[in-house]
């Protein structure tokens, strides 16, 4: 079965529902810090583990937001030092931004998963071309480029989390001022961490699609991959 992004019911079941778990419920008269806790990080574990047998989605990244949503269930339960979370929150992403890195110095840039690949662009279209005028060399520095800057989009995020979970989060763990603080830091993540990276996202595209025209002479609409083939 075709997997299609629900990004609405991504962000209902990963952030919404569970910030309010951990900001209304965690009361002794309600589910009580470590219900409250569970029962919100089941949200996401258990729509990451859908998503992932359900669609056989071979997803690094996903794989590591389960294991994030573990890790913070740990620290909560057992009731470690909220330093510990801090450090959670900027591992994940710091760690991709590593990985990215890596790619890009062994000569496998992950530009080329993410952005360049058959689903989103004509590579095989776009290959031709380059060749034909001999831009290829030059291209590829530019996705090297390009994947500097992914792996710092990654970094960018890494700081922040940082910076958030040392500033929101400062109650011991396990208590319910810590569950409301770790629902107010899901809620506040998004504007001030995904929103600016998907942003730095869309700067990489047109910086890969501005240097796609500039050596192929092609249109946003001819390198797409659902562009029709030319007739040269």
């Amino acid at each position: 079965m075709t997997h299609k992004p629900r990004p609405l019911i991504d962000i209902l079941v990963s952030i919404i529902i569970p910030s309010i778990v951990l900001m209304k419920f965690s009361g002794d008269d309600d589910l009580g810090a470590s219900g409250a806790l569970i029962t919100a990080l089941a949200f996401p574990l258990a729509w990451g583990l859908y998503e992932l047998i359900r669609f056989n989605i071979k997803n690094y990244i996903a794989l590591l937001g389960l294991i994030s949503v573990l890790l913070t269930g740990s620290i909560g339960l057992l009731q470690l030092d909220t330093q510990w979370l801090a450090v959670k929150e900027a591992a994940i992403p710091g760690l991709i931004g590593v990985v990215v890195l890596i790619s890009a110095r062994l000569g496998y840039p992950l530009i080329k998963t993410l952005l360049y690949n058959p689903k989103v662009l004509d590579t095989e279209r776009i290959s031709r071309i380059l060749d034909e005028r001999g831009f290829s060399k030059l291209f590829e520095i530019r996705l090297l480029n390009a994947t500097y800057m992914l792996s710092g989009t990654f970094f960018f995020s890494a700081l922040m989390n940082y910076l958030l979970a040392t500033w929101i989060v400062s109650s011991p763990a396990g208590s319910e001022a810590f569950n409301e603080e770790l629902g107010r830091l899901t809620l506040v993540s998004y504007p001030v961490i995904v929103i600016p990276s998907m942003l730095m996202m869309f700067a990489i595209f047109y910086f890969l699609w501005r240097s796609i025209h500039g050596l192929t002479d092609l249109k946003l609409e001819e390198i797409m991959a659902s562009a029709p083939a030319d007739s040269d």
